[in-house]
């Protein structure tokens, strides 16, 4: 990504980016990356593609040959063309912690910079947040409903193309993948690569054994065998048990991998068959198709499974194509060179944005444990505030507060907080530079799962999940109604 052209955004924000340059309105602004609903109706998500995004907007910029494009299309000018040809990010970005457990309608990322900065930032955005959001999500519940077993993501052939299966890759082990299929991901990230044998190996050889065998020589250190190129019960199984008690009398464990059949049945029979062997250590590894639902069926079920291999279901998104994040403006310099609120109004509430600056509070009861999250106005210089007081909001423990549902109707709940919020929002760009070093894959993996943790199980069932709570502080649902109030009395 270090090399990715600025050219990779909608059309728009080049014709609109034009617009602004044109008319002088190359304004200080503020932008939100936020998502609408949960993907695949589930309870939370996991917030992936940051040290991406970062990297990325950090070499960022139109080439030569980037601008004679643009030039040849006939719709941009010359000077701003040669604006383009300048072109680097240099406002401030805020982001959440990469790996964090997040909910709808509370901003993942802030960008404060130029009107025109701003909005060619969308595309990569929006394209980096969304796509390993989604599938960080998706592998943490399958991760989950293996009861945190072992995944091996094996999703290169069926991903969206090269770029999207390196970035699933990626997305995947922070998600909880312990490793990878794709060589190409292991190198470029860290990411442990894993891999068994395909039945074409099986096939090139006479016999069963005779591949097992020859896989067992070459590499002795816990091979897996693929045992239903013929009949998994009959031929696969039976060969590799004879290969097996070879390995196993040199001090040496195996595994088999299931790939096709009723794996429950499957699994617990040739169980039955290492065991009463004697290779009770042998591994079971089981492939095909499988998605959380699939797993967590064959965990409750108890099958002795080791490790799950999951593919196509895990790097795509499976049901769900998409994670619903937007990039919407939120605040903007006027002529007077005061930053003022700004709101999308919308005839349905949803869709209804949450005006101004804003930080993101986690509360928490006194075992740790989350309890919602809370989005209340910042008041940097130059913010005008039409509630009234230049003082931003502060949540203190001890005092009692209403906190709102975000789209300003009447659902609220009162709450005491019983000590400090935790700030999700963090800086990680200012004047265009980075202001903090981003941790490695693994780090942000252990994090992702310590996230987990502070949240209660009701949230992360596959059916029918709790609700977390995200709500917006009286002050700024006063602000989001005078906003609304307003346009509606300019109609």
């Amino acid at each position: 990504m270090k090399n990715l052209s600025a050219l990779f955004t909608d059309f728009y924000s080049l014709t609109m980016a034009q617009g602004y340059w044109k008319k002088g309105m190359n304004c200080r602004a503020i932008f939100e990356m936020f998502f609408r609903r949960q993907p695949f109706g589930g309870g939370f998500a996991v917030f992936a593609g940051l040290g991406t995004l970062l990297e990325t907007i950090l070499n960022l910029g139109f080439s030569d040959e980037d601008i004679g494009y643009l030039r040849g299309l006939g719709l941009f000018e010359e000077g701003f063309l040669a604006y383009l040809r300048d072109f680097r990010f240099t406002g401030s970005l805020w982001a959440m912690d990469e790996g964090r457990v997040v909910f709808p309608h509370e901003p993942l990322i802030r960008v404060d910079s130029g009107l025109i900065e701003c909005q060619i930032l969308e595309g990569i955005i929006l394209n980096t947040v969304n796509f390993q959001s989604l599938i960080a999500t998706k592998t943490t519940r399958v991760w989950l409903a293996s009861g945190k077993g072992t995944l091996m993501e094996f999703g290169l052939r069926r991903a969206q193309g090269i770029d999207g299966a390196m970035s699933a890759s990626r997305a995947a082990f922070i998600g909880g993948a312990s490793g990878t299929s794709n060589t190409a991901a292991g190198k470029a990230f860290g990411i442990p690569v894993m891999g068994t044998m395909a039945h074409s190996w099986v096939m090139s050889f006479d016999n069963e054994e005779e591949a097992f065998s020859a896989y067992a020589e070459i590499y002795p250190k816990h091979p897996v065998f693929l045992i239903d190129t013929y009949d998994t019960l009959k031929s696969g199984a039976p060969n590799a048990i004879t290969v097996g008690k070879r390995l196993a009398a040199g001090g040496k464990n195996f595994g088999i991998r299931l790939d096709s059949g009723d794996i429950h049945y499957l699994s617990v029979e040739v169980r039955k068959m290492l065991d009463a062997a004697g290779l009770v250590k042998a591994t079971i590894a089981v492939s095909n198709d499988l998605d959380e639902s699939i797993i967590q069926t064959l965990t409750d079920a108890k099958a002795p499974i080791n490790s799950w291999g999951v593919g196509t279901q895990m790097v795509t998104g499976g049901g769900d194509a998409a994670f619903t994040g937007v990039y919407k403006l939120t605040a903007k310099e006027d002529a007077a060179g005061r930053l003022c609120p700004a709101i999308k109004f919308s005839d349905n509430p949803e869709k209804t944005t949450t005006p101004g600056v804003k930080q993101v509070w986690r509360l928490k009861d006194s075992c740790g444990m989350a309890l919602a999250d809370v989005l209340e106005l910042e008041s940097p210089a130059g913010l005008e505030d039409p509630a009234g007081d230049s003082a931003p909001d502060s949540i203190q423990p001890g005092q009692r507060y209403a906190f709102w549902h975000p789209s300003a109707d009447y659902r609220h709940f009162y709450h005491t907080p019983i000590n400090a919020p935790e700030p999700l929002l963090k800086l990680c760009l200012k004047d265009g530079k980075l202001v903090r070093e981003e941790p490695p894959l693994e780090a942000i993996r252990r994090f992702v799962q310590a996230d987990l943790d502070i949240f209660d199980q009701s949230y992360k069932r596959l059916l029918n999940p709790h609700i977390y709570k995200v709500s917006i502080t009286h002050r700024l649902r006063e602000l989001k109604l005078k906003l609304i109030k307003n346009f509606l009395e300019d109609l």
